[in-house]
């Protein structure tokens, strides 16, 4: 359909409004993501919980049985979970730190002469206290500016413990009602949906929906299935720290890679200083464990518990996280795997649009030149006129 160019005009208006309000939103979502933390969060917990009281709501209860039987089975999980967890960190925590005088005495004897053997640098100086202390003396001024940072960072970590607390308390006040009134903010949003418009927003927001059912739920299987795999793996071969960076490598293994790179490093941190030098046959069986637990994510537990319908490539997943971490912070790296999974869907739908589009397709059949085909050429021949003279 051909339009008039007042029309083309007035439909660029139209676009461009739609888009500066999404840069608004963006805008306030950047100003107040620190509060909104605790709404994403009661947000997320409404909508896993959510199928759950529609299923009481099946047998002839009322919603609000259903919202407190869901939400007290989320309250006694949660704390189960801890009164399993807080023990056990606590411990290792313990052991940490009893151990901390016999790993810095390992450090400073042999591990930092043998690194200056090998590279030729000089780390011990920088370790002695007095140095330290003549240098702080001899750069007073740029001190005093670290020192005043320092301080300020301090102060205001101080605020944000406050707002993580406070945080904490309002999550599951919030959750609670979301819960409760998720069925009609859902009306409501779909109320204001344009009308023409409807069915396709209705089918894109089912089908991500689904893609952030099967992405959380599955990804919170394969962390928690890999922590237990880690802990006690590491644990069975020695490793004192093993529970402890077992459920490190575990909770962030959501990143790609990152969880089992950063639990080797760990491991094999830890492994020196327990074994106070190399131990040959700790350092194999803790490689044989990470390794173990590689195949296990990559061939058992991702295949079989998330599969293929996120479609989510590992350097989309990575992008996605260090993107919402830039512009948003916490509450970016929080979203950002949901929002990257929702993008796909909505990538996926305009890929569809484009292929059937006149741009993609053209105005006429394309004329396809018989050398890209493997056929005879037919050649149709003009009809002949008199013989000129």
């Amino acid at each position: 359909m051909n339009l008039t160019p007042e029309a083309e005009i007035a439909q660029f208006l139209r676009r461009l409004k739609y888009f500066l309000i999404a840069g608004l939103i963006g805008w306030v979502i950047l100003l107040l993501g620190p509060i909104l933390t605790p709404f994403v969060l009661a947000l997320a917990l409404a909508w896993l919980g959510d199928p759950l009281v529609d299923r009481i709501e099946a047998t002839g209860r009322s919603r609000n049985t259903g919202v407190i039987l869901v939400f007290v089975a989320m309250v006694l999980g949660i704390t189960g979970l801890l009164l399993i967890l807080v023990p056990m960190i606590e411990r290792q925590i313990s052991t940490l730190v009893a151990a901390a005088p016999q790993a810095q005495a390992w450090v400073l004897e042999k591990a930092v002469p043998w690194f200056e053997q090998k590279t030729g640098l000089e780390v011990m100086q920088w370790l002695d206290p007095d140095r330290v202390m003549e240098w702080v003396r001899s750069h007073w001024q740029q001190a005093g500016g670290v020192a005043r940072s320092f301080f300020g960072y301090v102060q205001r970590s101080g605020f944000a413990m406050v707002t993580w607390v406070v945080n904490i308390a309002l999550l599951p006040i919030l959750a609670f009602y979301f819960l409760r009134d998720w069925d009609k903010l859902v009306e409501r949003v779909r109320s204001l949906i344009p009308r023409n418009h409807v069915l396709t927003i209705t089918a894109l927001a089912r089908e991500s929906d689904e893609v952030l059912g099967a992405f959380i739920r599955g990804q919170f299987l394969v962390m928690v299935a890999l922590g237990i795999f880690y802990a006690a793996g590491m644990s069975l071969v020695g490793l004192k720290l093993g529970l402890l960076i077992g459920l490190i490598a575990g909770l962030i293994s959501f990143i790609p890679y990152l969880g089992a790179t950063t639990g080797i490093v760990l491991a094999v941190l830890a492994a020196l200083v327990q074994a106070q030098g190399v131990d040959l046959k700790l350092l194999l069986l803790v490689g044989l464990v990470f390794a173990a637990g590689q195949l296990l994510e990559s061939y058992v537990l991702t295949p079989r518990i998330v599969g293929d319908k996120i479609g989510l490539h590992p350097v989309a997943v990575i992008f996605a996280v260090m993107a919402g971490g830039q512009l948003f912070g916490f509450l970016g790296m929080l979203l950002a795997l949901p929002v990257a999974a929702v993008s796909n869907v909505l990538l996926r739908y305009a890929h569809q649009r484009y292929r059937e589009s006149e741009l993609y397709a053209g105005e006429k059949p394309t004329i396809v030149l018989d050398s890209y085909i493997d056929k005879p050429t037919i050649v149709v021949e003009a009809p002949k006129g008199p013989d000129l003279p």
